[in-house]
């Protein structure tokens, strides 16, 4: 996922992440575009150490690991 914008006001940073596709340079780009031509991801930063780490144009690998089921109560 590539970062397209970063928008911050007083408390946050807002950041948003656009699937890389295309005609990239990089062929694992290309892979994944063919099987998901596009995506978006929507980040709400709050935490001071994390403000101002995300700069639009990097790329960043995501990865969805399920989580554990909670038991019923």
């Amino acid at each position: 996922m590539r970062v397209a914008s970063v928008t911050s006001d007083e408390y946050n940073d807002n950041v948003d992440f656009q699937a890389v596709y295309g005609n990239s340079t990089n062929k694992e780009d290309n892979t994944y575009a063919a099987a998901t031509p596009s995506g978006s991801i929507k980040l709400c930063v709050n935490n001071p150490a994390v403000r101002g780490s995300f700069k639009p144009g990097q790329v960043y690998y995501v990865d969805f690991t399920p989580a554990p089921t909670p038991a019923k109560a």
